[in-house]
């Protein structure tokens, strides 16, 4: 069967405050010569003759797993582009991320590896090592041009707990940014301040922080674009990080005007943002097809974690911040952003690859964020290192072949988790211990632990095995924190 936490404003500061130590100017700055980007007779005769697909990761952030309309949760969500996205390829109603937190998750992501085994259980842990291969370092190497765009997130920052940020330099900061790690063109930032290496005019520059006020996601999708002509003669990587709908909430009237009837404040700029994400989904596929590539590009839409409901779901003013709902949805799942519950870890997984992938399939086999690393490394023909954690997903994807059963794993905080088939077996701490089958339309919905007493053992065992492979081995066993106590509580409650 192919069957945290929130970005805080001390962060965003940081980043500002780094922009400064590294001096900025705006994207008007003289440009290099764009020598190797013109396209001559003879790059289209080698892009002819290199079919190796393009690659496109689209990643968002704390997007909840009912907020996609083809989802078919929530009739408020409007996502046509994405829709269409998943009608032209694989929705996976059961695609997972290692984490429920944003740093932890897109490690998993970019390495194709368990984060823990490298020691990046959680936001603290911050930066990634440097030793550590990301799925653009290997796609460079194969000759791919490899791009990033928007929210990186991998580099020395607030929640760093290993470095005094105080005593840091820029050359201290800058071997851990993304065009170090694998990425010849960057465009790296959250809101104002990006770290870019070329404009979206095209050209070439130096690296440095500059600054772009406009619109945080239009200037994502806009430097998406700008990688896409820069690089459309050769086959290319782009890892599209949207910072969204992760807060600080906010949107142009262009996109809250679509949800004016909405009554939340909070939830109507989640749309309005999630809404922007996908009219960006639009112009990328656009792109595309202007540029006679759709058939020839592998696109993933992922999001990096479930969405933070603040347990009520309370509709704060927007300048609220600190642990507040991001206006996302997780129905029918149980829980939220920092939970090993469903509501935590199980998110909106789309693949998409007209012509290879078979179009409008549903599938309930559970994938993770792993197999993107081994999926677009087999679709780019190179052999998948054996130190990868995912599974090659194109045998499945086209058809050709039932991926074989196997266990997931997580391990955040006080809670650890093992989903195997149906069944999903969940520790938090040392007062909370259940079994679910997770067949069914209200998953977690009834802990049979006592029932099946023989499949928990099971489990539990091959839970403890993987966790004595990582950098801190083990399952927790001590209390719950205060913030999973709460939701524990509240969502398990007797």
């Amino acid at each position: 069967m192919l069957t945290r936490l929130l970005t805080t404003t001390a962060q965003l500061a940081s980043i500002s405050a780094i922009a400064i130590v590294l001096s900025s100017c705006t994207d008007s700055s003289p440009s290099l010569p764009k020598d190797f980007h013109v396209t001559t007779a003879n790059q289209a005769q080698a892009r002819d003759d290199d079919q190796r697909p393009n690659i496109i990761v689209v990643f968002t952030d704390d997007q909840g797993y009912a907020d996609l309309s083809s989802q078919g949760v929530l009739g408020d969500i409007v996502t046509p582009h994405i829709d269409q996205l998943a009608a032209d390829g694989t929705r996976m109603t059961s695609g997972y991320v290692t984490a429920p937190q944003c740093t932890p998750s897109r490690a998993g992501l970019i390495t194709g590896k368990y984060q823990q085994r490298f020691g990046l259980d959680d936001n603290r842990y911050t930066p990634m090592p440097l030793q550590e291969t990301t799925l653009a370092n290997r796609l460079q190497d194969e000759g791919y041009a490899t791009g990033m765009v928007g929210k990186w997130h991998l580099e020395i920052d607030q929640n760093s707990q290993d470095y005094d940020n105080s005593n840091l330099t820029a050359a201290d900061r800058i071997p851990f940014f993304p065009d170090q790690r694998g990425f010849d063109d960057v465009y790296f930032g959250y809101r104002n301040t990006w770290w870019t290496n070329y404009d979206l005019q095209g050209n070439t520059l130096p690296s440095k922080y500059r600054s772009n006020t406009n619109y945080r996601l239009d200037v994502s999708t806009d430097a998406s674009i700008a990688f896409i002509e820069r690089h459309k003669q050769e086959p290319f990587f782009l890892y599209l990080a949207y910072f969204a709908p992760h807060v600080p909430l906010e949107a142009t009237e262009k996109y809250l005007s679509r949800f004016s009837d909405v009554p939340e404040t909070r939830r109507q700029h989640g749309l309005a943002m999630m809404s922007a994400i996908d009219d960006g989904i639009g112009r990328l596929r656009e792109k595309l097809s202007a540029d006679e590539l759709s058939d020839n590009t592998m696109i993933f839409f992922i999001s990096d974690n479930g969405a933070p409901l603040g347990i009520h779901k309370l509709d704060l003013p927007i300048s609220n911040n600190g642990g507040a709902w991001d206006g996302s949805l997780n129905d029918p799942m149980i829980g939220e952003k920092g939970m090993l519950s469903e509501g935590g870890i199980r998110v909106p997984y789309i693949v998409s690859w007209p012509g290879t992938i078979t179009a409008g399939v549903v599938s309930d086999t559970p994938v993770t964020t792993l197999d993107v690393a081994s999926t677009s490394l087999a679709a780019a023909g190179v052999e998948v290192p054996t130190q990868l954690d995912g599974a090659n997903l194109l045998p499945e994807l086209t058809g050709q072949a039932t991926l074989e059963e196997r266990s997931l794993y997580w391990r955040f905080w006080s809670q650890s988790a093992v989903r195997k088939g149906s069944w999903k077996y969940l520790k938090a701490g040392s007062d909370y211990e259940f079994l679910f089958n997770l067949d069914g339309a209200a998953p977690e919905s009834e802990n049979v632990l006592a029932d099946y007493p023989a499949i928990a053992d099971d489990l539990r065992q091959e839970l403890r095995t993987w966790t004595q492979e990582l950098h801190r081995p083990g399952i927790p066993n001590s209390p719950l924190n205060n913030q999973e106590q709460g939701w524990y509580e509240h969502y398990f409650a007797e």
